[in-house]
């Protein structure tokens, strides 16, 4: 084999992945981009010339501010409460000999088993005002009223936090099980609390997890469209259903474009910065 093909051998290892992104993901963004700029059209997707109109509309209006700001603390409260949760899960699945492991397993991937619509449609019986929750908390006289459930962002929160926990737990568990044992027995025979070496051995080495997890379902959560939409309804709004409301109800494909652009950049700086943060944190420490 000539040096030259030898060379070019790991080059040619990632060309069909380099050319799936380059379809599938560069050129629809490239597209994207280039329609928030055109002008909007008049029973047509978008109209002749180009135009900075769409982002300033965007821009100008405290409304979709708040839409952007509302999706980033939905994204982010999402997240966090799958972090807190799903971290002792994923410990107990790393750590733990138990003899139903795989059946522990099984119940873990099982949400992802349902498809997204019917699982919020669940949570729709659940949350409602005369739902399974109200309606139990009602008869145990617990409360006199129903509580809002649903129409909010609580209720948005608890359905994305059903819908996305796997995928916290399933990166969180593979760090965690990379980790040796003996490391932390050795912190702690050397005279680190159960607490400290937590802190100073298991965090910083589960960062990988913790950091792909928390991405992950940072992402998923401000992308989700379906759960918002039906547990959120007409009284919250998300970027991602306005997003698709533009594109598909009002046909407003440059002034949506521009929205979907915007979502994407705002939730690319978050993930930027808090990688950036934990990154300097375990390097701390």
């Amino acid at each position: 084999m000539s040096t030259g093909i030898r060379s070019a051998k790991p080059f040619l290892l990632i060309a069909p992945a380099v050319l799936l992104l380059g379809l599938f993901l560069v050129l629809p963004y490239i597209n994207i981009g280039i329609m928030s700029f055109r002008n909007p059209g008049n029973g047509s997707p978008y109209a002749s010339g180009f135009t900075t109109g769409n982002y300033l509309r965007l821009f100008s209006d405290s409304f979709y501010l708040e839409q952007i700001a509302n999706t980033l603390m939905i994204g982010g409260i999402t997240t966090f409460a799958c972090f807190v949760l799903g971290f002792p899960v994923a410990w107990q699945l790393a750590r733990s000999q138990m003899r139903f492991r795989g059946l522990a397993y099984g119940l873990v991937l099982s949400p992802l088993l349902v498809g997204i619509v019917i699982r919020s449609y669940g949570w729709t019986i659940l949350l409602g005002n005369n739902g399974i929750i109200n309606r139990t908390l009602i008869s145990m006289g617990l409360i006199d009223s129903p509580l809002a459930l649903m129409y909010n962002s609580l209720g948005i929160v608890i359905a994305l936090v059903h819908v996305f926990l796997p995928f916290m737990i399933l990166p969180l568990m593979s760090a965690l099980q990379g980790i040796d044992p003996s490391i932390e027995a050795a912190a702690r025979s050397l005279g680190a609390g159960r607490v400290t070496a937590f802190r100073r051995i298991v965090l910083p080495l589960a960062m990988p997890g913790i950091q792909a997890g928390c991405i992950l379902v940072f992402v998923l959560s401000l992308s989700a469209y379906v759960t918002p939409s039906l547990i959120g309804g007409l009284r919250v709004k998300t970027m991602a259903v306005s997003v698709v409301d533009a594109l598909i109800d009002t046909f407003q494909w440059p002034f949506g474009s521009a929205m979907a652009l915007m979502l994407s950049t705002t939730g690319a700086i978050a993930v930027l910065i808090f990688a950036r943060l934990t990154r300097m944190k375990w390097k701390a420490n």
